[in-house]
């Protein structure tokens, strides 16, 4: 239900009905019909068959656990939740979610990028958080194990980063604030 509710799918779909009304028109002898929905209607269904040909849906938002909406709103939490924005949404033209993220960590392959399914947010020891779930494709988890370090700083400063693997092909990232001393 999530593909069809996409800006591509009704973009091409707004086209596609404009079209049809229009060559009905066009059989019916209408001309008023016809010729602006003919014209109109065309150009938005091949617009709407190049968005969906480039499109990337949203990662999985998995339900949060109330103390996790609780902490949602603190200040402290602002970048984690634009993150989880910026992955929840249509993508357009991209390969993978957080694609330049990925690729200025060096944890990217340009033939098989680590493909982002999931994301949940956290509540560990009163801190909100995120886990987000990857296929992991081309890149070793040896590799993300190696660049744990500079994985939390990368997306702001005073946050660690966990890594596990619960399945083979699979990487679990935990986004936390630092705990305090």
């Amino acid at each position: 239900m999530l593909s069809i509710a996409s800006p591509g799918s009704l973009v091409t779909i707004a086209g596609a009905s404009l079209s049809v009304i229009g060559w009905i028109g066009y059989a019916t002898s209408n001309p008023n019909l016809s010729l602006p929905t003919i014209f109109y209607g065309i150009p938005i269904l091949l617009g709407g068959l190049a968005l969906k040909s480039s499109e990337l849906p949203p990662a999985q938002l998995i339900a949060p656990s109330p103390e996790a909406m609780a902490l949602r709103d603190a200040p402290a939490s602002q970048t984690l939740r634009k993150l989880v924005k910026d992955v929840t949404r249509w993508r357009y033209g991209q390969k993978a979610h957080l694609e330049s993220s990925l690729e200025a960590l060096k944890l990217w392959d340009e033939e098989a990028p680590p493909q982002l399914e999931s994301v949940t947010e956290l509540a560990v020891d009163g801190r909100y958080g995120l886990a987000m779930r990857f296929r992991l494709e081309g890149v070793p988890y040896e590799r993300w194990q190696q660049k744990q370090d500079r994985l939390g700083r990368f997306f702001d400063k005073g946050l660690e980063a966990r890594l596990s693997q619960p399945a083979s092909g699979e990487l679990l990232l935990e986004l936390l604030p630092v705990q305090p001393a």
